[in-house]
């Protein structure tokens, strides 16, 4: 029973994988995300039923849009796969089974997706744009402070005193960022960056965040000597001055923050 479980919870994240694409792709250019149906970026047809079938489509399709027959970045086909496993490792992660599960598991499994939704969204538009967006940090924020009011009042955890500094704290930040940095045309991105760090201390404590910290470190040390490498051929070669690229710092943190999270509660749960 349990392998029927994970395969349906397999298909939810590859579900989530497919509105992620989406997401990534509207949310910066301020189109709807719920309402609108899903479209061929390049023809605008409109798609069908069996055009939006996680993974299926896309293999079934060719990778190719049905009616202008443009190819399909493989990127859509790595999100749905990649967000079904990150789904299904989470739920091994908790020990979430059919034969033991309580209110507790499940909700913490509900939030755990909303909370993974929110980052694989942040990372994927941070990766194209070097933008962290805000709307998707509320989103985050609002499903994580509701699971803080249920563990308070259900679960009687006492640390609500410091779920009220880090959201107080956020929310400054939040506030700081629209108002003042945005009245002065600066750049906020290294304010959202720590927005976003606030909210993963809140879900996932300080411990976890520190290993992120540490991961997105290494990551983005390994990227900058690559491109620094990559700079110093191209000026051999080309003779031409090469501009560095800004890092997506906010998406290296979504991935290692997903990963530690993952590791840490295999280590709880299993050890």
């Amino acid at each position: 029973m349990d392998y029927i479980l994970y395969l349906l919870i397999f298909c939810i994240g590859a579900l989530f994988g497919s509105f992620f694409t989406l997401a990534v792709y509207r949310i910066p250019i301020g189109q709807d995300i719920t309402h609108t149906r899903s479209y061929c970026p390049k023809c605008n047809h409109k798609l069908g039923f069996w055009d939006m079938i996680p993974i299926f489509s896309y293999v079934f399709l060719g990778g190719k849009c049905r009616y202008c027959k443009e190819k399909i970045r493989p990127r859509y086909l790595l999100l749905e796969v990649l967000s079904g496993l990150v789904f299904v490792l989470f739920a091994l992660s908790i020990k979430f089974s059919i034969f033991f599960i309580t209110p507790k598991t499940v909700i913490y499994l509900i939030v755990g997706a909303l909370y993974l939704a929110s980052l694989f969204i942040i990372a994927g538009i941070d990766k194209e744009r070097i933008k962290i967006e805000k709307p998707v940090l509320l989103f985050g924020f609002i499903c994580v402070a509701i699971y803080m009011i249920y563990l308070y009042i259900v679960e009687e955890d006492a640390s609500i005193y410091r779920y009220v500094i880090y959201l107080m704290l956020s929310c400054l930040l939040l506030l700081f960022s629209i108002v003042y940095l945005r009245k002065k045309g600066e750049d906020s991105y290294p304010i959202d960056v720590l927005i976003l760090s606030m909210l993963m201390v809140l879900y996932t404590y300080e411990t976890v965040y520190i290993g992120t910290v540490i991961i997105t470190l290494i990551a983005t040390s390994i990227q900058l000597l690559i491109t620094k490498l990559h700079n110093k051929k191209s000026k051999v070669v080309k003779k031409v001055k090469v501009e560095n690229k800004k890092i997506p710092i906010g998406f290296y943190m979504c991935v290692a923050n997903i990963v530690v999270l993952i590791a840490t509660n295999f280590m709880v749960f299993y050890l």
